[in-house]
């Protein structure tokens, strides 16, 4: 419902200065975003919304992504959905401990005792102060708050249409309680188990990893060619870049094609410098273009070492330990005098002092053949680590994925199948991902903040703990820590004691936690009235990297518990690109602080260069898009500001009859139906597009043909028919914008209608093609030529636009002269033009020739 405007509703001189401010307070107190609860599922649209991590500040890659999924948020809020659109913080993980730690100088050392007076230095020095894991959490989530505090007032400032009273962090007790209720029926599925293997392990932070958690950095490396002694006598070349890792050698292995070593399979070759008979045998994947084809295989110095060791049945021989150095006792095997001393040699160092101790000793006894051979290769690392990894074995938590079990692996697939992909493309990497798994999923971590493993063992006579009879609480306890809670029939005396009790000390990974998101934000098991109008949601949005662990994760989880997917359709962001085309990242040190730019430039600037970028496509981070955007909003409250004070229709006036005002609803139509049909793929970079070019379209062209008509000089008829045009025109370009300039667009639409324009309905092509009726769309096309014919004949005499024609001939065809004869009294308005003859000609086109 419109009112009429009033003179003081429209400002002398609008500005975009201080609209953020005034806006996102107005909206609060109006609960303009908020979830109406009371609507069926069908009439909602869940939105499984990122959840930023919460370990320092926002950059401009966050307002990049979660400006595209707003844009789609306010879209179907306008076309009448109830919008679940929450806002989450994810807390978990080691970026917030590593911040903790930082910034109050403090480390977390579990076996001292919780200190209730602990106050943290005001200026930490260098050392970092030990202090309890109770203490240690305390400083995560006091940090935490601040830090969503901060991200919040962040969002506001951008537009968000976020309902705030919906939030929630991935560890808080409603989180933990939902991560350990969903474990926990893992364990009862069997899709949860425990096991001792073989490890991929950060040094640096004493925690296992998981395949998704993977990245190849390109490192120096360099070969060395070590002497193992054959079962005849002979000498067998082998090429490592690890000679440090021999002592844990167990077989040498080649192919079972390569003829150099059929005689060698099944045989046995001894170890220089330790001396230890080990096992030649054949695999498929030892390469024989690879150095010299035959290879040593250690436990454990790559994932190929796992695999061999797994399907040869070959020994255990670790050396390397948890804190990344070499354990004080040999592995088995080193029995002889010479092969412990040389060991010692080795007790204590890194792998990388190891190799440089072990390499003279090699040369001495002769078993390194020439100078090692510099290369880069590869290296595998924790994506927030700093070292190699290595791999030892330790006792873990796993969830089946699809790693082991190829009828899982072929369902999850077909779940790939079942999900609405945008881009479409996107999906490669998904199938990619899934087919490329080569174990299950390491849930496991051994840190501090996050959400506790919750089971308990028994221990046996001796203290041991029964590793295979897990003690699980039931679901109304959750949340619990086994750290400091007492399983069902034992006593907290009873903890660490034979025939007692022992707590697992690990947390989830935060992947396990995050994979929740649908049902933490739905508050599954909490509040199940929400949980079944919101779930299965409707749309996860997401960057591209993350496919692998947060969107197969999410998959996985949803599967396994409700037998579904948990959203129709994935929309997929794609990065912010530095000016030498490189991913914007803190790691990096390369990100763009928001705040300033939202200072600078203005939200809706802002948000107008990032949903200009493609969904799924790396965009690079550009200033000149912002200021383009920022005349855009201007232009808006400008134009706005001109039609509605260029007069109102009279009270009865409600049709369009002049040809140039059809034509122009008509060509509305179809930039509204364009822009619908995009934003229905999730492509509102194309909506905008569209939105924006009718819209200069209007504002250069139509605008000014119309204006002299409007304001009444020609007849009351046609100032009426172009007063309702304008207004119509308006209220479609003011709610068309409103997804991507939310700022802007509402204060326009304070200026002459009731309510909020993002509760508005989003414009109707129909309604407007049948206001326009019958036209000719075309003309305003021909007009539009014309008038831009006659500006630039002033412009290039150097005349004022105000300057009279004294004759404008057009050379067209009998159709377009006809087109143009039903414009022909705006175009004499506009153009100043005394007299306008047609000169008929076959070709097609139109041309204007002007005398002044």
């Amino acid at each position: 419902m419109t009112h009429t405007p009033r003179r003081s509703d429209v400002p002398e001189k609008p500005s975009l200065d201080g609209l953020e401010e005034k806006w996102s307070r107005r909206w609060d107190e109006t609960g303009v975003y908020a979830f109406d609860r009371s609507r069926p599922r069908e009439q909602v649209f869940s939105i499984d919304t990122p959840p930023p991590t919460v370990s320092g500040s926002l950059h401009v890659g966050h307002v990049f992504s979660y400006t595209h999924t707003d844009a789609v948020a306010r879209y179907q809020r306008m076309r009448g959905k109830a919008v679940f659109y929450p806002m989450g913080w994810d807390d978990n993980g080691l970026p917030t401990e590593r911040r903790v730690q930082n910034y109050f100088g403090v480390r977390c050392d579990p076996s001292l005792p919780y200190d209730p007076h602990f106050t943290p230095p005001e200026h930490p020095g260098k050392q970092q102060i030990a202090v309890s894991r109770r203490t240690f959490i305390e400083l995560c989530e006091r940090l935490t708050a601040r830090d969503e505090q901060a991200f919040e007032e962040l969002w506001r400032r951008l537009g968000l249409s976020v309902d705030w009273s919906m939030t929630y962090q991935t560890v808080d007790d409603a989180a933990r309680a939902t991560a350990q209720r969903a474990f926990l029926r893992n364990l009862a599925r069997g899709e949860a188990y425990l096991a001792e293997a073989p490890t991929l392990w950060d040094v640096t932070f004493r925690t296992a990893v998981a395949q998704a958690e993977l990245e190849d950095r390109e490192r120096p490396g360099a070969y060395h060619h070590l002497v193992f002694h054959g079962p005849d006598g002979q000498d067998l070349e082998i090429a490592t870049t690890r000679p440090e890792l021999l002592p844990a050698c167990v077989a040498l292995v080649a192919h079972p094609d390569d003829q150099r070593y059929q005689a060698l399979f099944g045989r046995t070759a001894t170890t220089p410098l330790f001396g230890v008979r080990v096992p030649v045998v054949a695999h498929r994947l030892a390469d024989p273009e690879k150095g010299t084809g035959l290879a040593m295989v250690c436990t454990f110095g790559d994932t190929t070492d796992v695999v061999w060791w797994r399907e040869l049945r070959l020994a255990t021989r670790p050396v390397i330990g948890w804190d990344g150095r070499f354990r004080a006792e040999p592995p088995p095997g080193l029995d002889g005098d010479a092969a412990r001393s040389a060991y010692e040699r080795l007790t204590g160092a890194t792998p990388h002092t190891a190799r440089e101790r072990i390499v003279p000793l090699l040369r001495e006894r002769g078993e390194l053949l020439g100078e090692p051979r510099p290369i880069v290769h590869a290296v595998k690392f924790y994506e927030k680590g700093d070292k190699p990894l290595e791999i030892v074995t330790t006792r873990q938590w796993y969830l089946r994925n699809g790693g082991r079990d190829q009828q899982l692996r072929d369902k999850l697939l077909e779940r790939g199948t079942e999900l609405l992909w945008h881009p479409p493309h996107m999906k490669a990497r998904y199938d990619s991902w899934v087919s490329g798994l080569n174990g299950d999923w390491l849930v496991s971590r051994q840190r501090y903040f996050g959400v506790p493993i919750p089971v308990w063992y028994t221990l046996d006579d001796t203290g041991n703990p029964r590793w295979d009879r897990p003690l699980v609480p039931s679901e109304d306890r959750l949340p619990i820590d086994p750290g400091t809670d007492t399983p069902d029939g034992y006593t907290p005396e009873q903890r660490g004691v034979p025939g007692g009790f022992l707590g697992d000390t690990d947390v989830l990974d935060t992947w396990a936690t995050s994979s929740l998101t649908p049902q933490i934000a739905g508050r599954w098991g909490r509040d199940d009235d929400l949980f079944q109008r919101v779930f299965p949601m409707d749309l996860r949005p997401q960057a591209h990297e993350i496919i692998r662990t947060w969107l197969f994760s999410t998959v996985v989880r949803a599967d396994s518990e409700h037998g579904l997917l948990p959203w129709r359709h994935a929309a997929i962001s794609g990065w912010i690109l530095d000016p030498d085309r490189k991913k914007m990242s803190k790691s990096k040190g390369n990100v763009v602080t928001p705040s300033d730019l939202l200072a600078q430039h203005g939200s809706d600037a802002v948000r107008y260069w990032a949903v200009g970028a493609r969904p799924g496509t790396d965009t690079a981070f550009d200033t000149g898009q912002m200021r383009i955007g920022r005349r855009l909003a201007i232009k808006l409250l400008n134009a706005s500001r001109f039609v509605l004070g260029s007069g109102e229709p009279d009270a009865d006036a409600s049709t369009v009859d002049e040809p140039l005002d059809r034509a122009m609803l008509a060509q509305l139509a179809d930039a509204v139906q364009d822009a619908t049909d995009a934003f229905e793929e999730f492509d509102y970079a194309r909506a905008l597009e569209r939105t924006e070019a009718f819209f200069w379209r209007f504002c250069d062209d139509y605008l000014e043909l119309v204006k002299i008509r409007a304001y009444g000089e020609r007849s009351p008829e046609g100032a009426d028919s172009a007063r309702v045009a304008l207004r119509t025109a308006l209220s479609v370009l003011v709610r068309l914008f409103a997804p991507f300039l939310p700022f802007a667009t509402e204060e326009v639409w304070s200026w002459w209608q009731d309510g909020s324009v993002h509760r508005a309905p989003w414009p109707d092509a129909a309604q407007l093609r049948e206001q326009a009726g019958a036209a000719d769309r075309s003309v305003l096309d021909v007009a539009s030529e014309v008038i831009a014919a006659v500006r630039k004949a002033k412009s290039e005499a150097r005349a004022s636009m105000r300057t009279e024609v004294a004759a404008a001939t057009i050379s067209a065809s009998p159709a377009v002269w006809e087109r143009v004869k039903l414009a022909a009294g705006d175009l004499r308005a506009a153009g100043r033009i005394a007299e306008m003859k047609p000169a008929v000609r076959e070709a097609a086109g139109l041309a204007v020739a002007v005398r002044l």
